[in-house]
């Protein structure tokens, strides 16, 4: 296990697929260089959301971590996202990234199921319980219904393996409630329209998906947030949504892809059963990283 800070501005990495849906290796390590060089996170998450992961078999979520750690090598820091609802999946992927030298591991909720919180606590633990890392929960009750209580936290907490959260949910109250709680574990913000007042509850860093294109302005709010300098973050957080708006607006994953190939970035398509990216969505993605990124 590393003992790198984990704290700061993560990417959650999109990947590259071509019109076969395969991965398209050179596409990805673009990606990883883009974030790392242009976009200057402190990491990466990967095998996120953001990655298409759930529609993943487990030897191509192997070979995702394996071109991200390569092409990243020790630049920054590495989340590895293994959950799923295959808890034998979640643990041999636990045990590849640890092997391949991550940072942490992060892991989802449960979902589908209505699981307990017994299960789920039980969840959590065999899969950091067989490894020598760290465990970020990944909290996102408007995926997988799912809601963790402040008290649930401190059930968690209490497997020192388990450090912190990926907290992508819109209940502030509870946000500042576990801060206030457990100083000494990570909280990273998930929701990118919300970074200024997660950063103003004193979050210890955020993980977002339009980071990839977005990364410069996500920094600068975290930083002048945490000096103090809440008008002027505020100014770069309108901006921000304003960017985030016009791209949910036009299709999330589509539009930050076609944002990254205006920036030289080979990255590819979206995997089926995603929809192909039509002439319209093109153009409109086209526009809006000329205005917000020329």
């Amino acid at each position: 296990m590393t003992n790198r800070d984990l704290k700061g501005i993560y990417s959650a990495l999109l990947v590259s697929f071509d019109k076969d849906g395969n991965i398209n290796e050179k596409g990805l390590r673009q990606i990883v260089r883009h974030n790392i060089d242009v976009c200057k996170v402190d990491g990466l998450y990967v095998g996120g959301s953001t990655g298409e992961n759930f529609l993943l078999s487990t030897a191509e979520k192997k070979r995702i971590f394996e071109i991200a750690k390569d092409e990243a090598k020790n630049d920054i820091a590495l989340i590895a996202q293994v959950g799923s609802l295959n808890i034998k999946e979640s643990c041999e992927l636990a045990k590849f990234v640890t092997d391949l030298g991550y940072d942490a591991i992060s892991a989802v909720t449960p979902f589908y199921y209505k699981f307990s919180f017994k299960e789920i606590k039980d969840y959590y633990n065999t899969i950091i319980d067989g490894v020598d890392n760290r465990m970020i929960i990944y909290s996102i009750p408007f995926l997988t219904g799912t809601n963790i209580t402040k008290e649930q936290f401190g059930e968690l907490y209490q497997n020192k393996k388990i450090v912190g959260v990926k907290f992508t949910a819109g209940d502030f109250y509870l946000l500042e409630r576990i801060r206030k709680e457990y100083p000494d574990h990570l909280i990273f913000a998930g929701f990118d329209e919300m970074m200024l007042p997660a950063a103003v509850l004193g979050v210890d860093g955020a993980i977002g998906s339009t980071f990839n294109v977005n990364g410069i302005r996500a920094r600068q709010i975290f930083e002048l947030a945490k000096a103090g300098k809440i008008q002027e973050a505020l100014e770069i957080q309108h901006v921000t949504n304003d960017f985030i708006t016009d791209v949910l607006n036009n299709g999330l994953y589509g539009t930050l892809k076609v944002c990254l190939q205006e920036a030289g970035v080979d990255a590819g398509v979206c995997r089926k059963p995603m929809g192909e990216f039509s002439e319209e969505t093109i153009e409109n993605a086209k526009k809006i990283y000329a205005k917000y990124f020329k």
